[in-house]
């Protein structure tokens, strides 16, 4: 997605969130560190570097699995609510409306016909005081230490909001094993000084955050595959349409979105 495509807003306009309340909350993040703890051995880093919110946690995404790490291991008194999934409708399929129970995501259709509300309700997080989470390639990547070119979303959504950016580089989820160590490791916030949402500042700010991931990737190597039940684990929900169809990013003709 380029820059041109996102909309202009009135302050205005912008909904306030409807956070889930404290019982649920630590619920989410409880059960969902226990079950990753069973497997996983995960440890967050550079929280020198975390300021109070609000401000935008801009996360690479090599696996399903790193939203639902963040939400249980992030800072607890750090209100989060996750810029997606990519979905035509979260009613469809259990995981999907476990996510919308957890009243910690935004949604968006893959058309991006509902690019509007999204994006003032991504607003009004930031606005009422909380941390707004997106991944910024925009969709998996494909390598443990690199990561794809990132689209404009972290940075206009920064910039119209007018908060830094925190980048945090999960490392180890490319491939999922009994185990495995994964750290959440959190870099200096990207201050946006002067810099306006429109495409010059959208593009500062993108090479920055890009340099920003290079130093945090720094000297992480590729990992083989694990056995059958790590290879099962690891592709529970992942989807790499781009790998068999070259046409996986267009958006569906007129009429709503394809069966299922």
């Amino acid at each position: 997605m380029r820059y041109p495509q996102w909309p202009a807003l009135s302050q205005s306009s912008l909904p306030a969130p409807d956070p889930p309340g404290r019982l649920k909350r630590n619920f989410i993040r409880y059960a969902v560190r226990f079950l990753a703890s069973c497997y996983l051995r995960v440890r967050l880093a550079g929280l020198e570097h975390v300021p109070e919110p609000p401000y935008l946690l801009c996360f690479n995404h090599p696996n399903w699995v790193d939203p639902f790490l963040i939400l249980a291991w992030w800072p607890k008194r750090h209100q989060f609510f996750i810029f997606g999934p990519k979905e035509y409708d979260m009613r469809v399929g259990w995981r999907n409306r476990v996510i919308a129970w957890g009243q910690a995501s935004i949604p968006f259709s893959p058309a991006k016909s509902d690019l509007i509300e999204t994006t003032k309700k991504a607003m009004g997080v930031l606005a009422n005081g909380y941390v707004l989470g997106i991944a910024g390639e925009g969709r998996l990547s494909d390598r443990e230490g690199a990561i794809v070119p990132l689209q404009d979303g972290a940075a206009f959504l920064a910039l119209r909001g007018r908060v830094p950016i925190v980048p945090v580089a999960i490392i180890g989820t490319r491939w999922l094993r009994f185990g495995k160590r994964i750290r959440l490791q959190a870099g200096p916030p990207i201050e946006l000084a002067d810099r306006r949402a429109n495409r010059e500042g959208v593009e500062s700010v993108l090479a920055e955050l890009t340099a920003a991931y290079e130093r945090l990737l720094e000297g992480v190597v590729e990992e083989p595959p694990p056995g059958p039940v790590g290879r099962w684990l690891t592709d529970l929900f992942n989807d790499r349409p781009w790998l068999t169809d070259p046409n996986w990013d267009h958006p569906p003709p007129r009429g709503g979105a394809p069966p299922r």
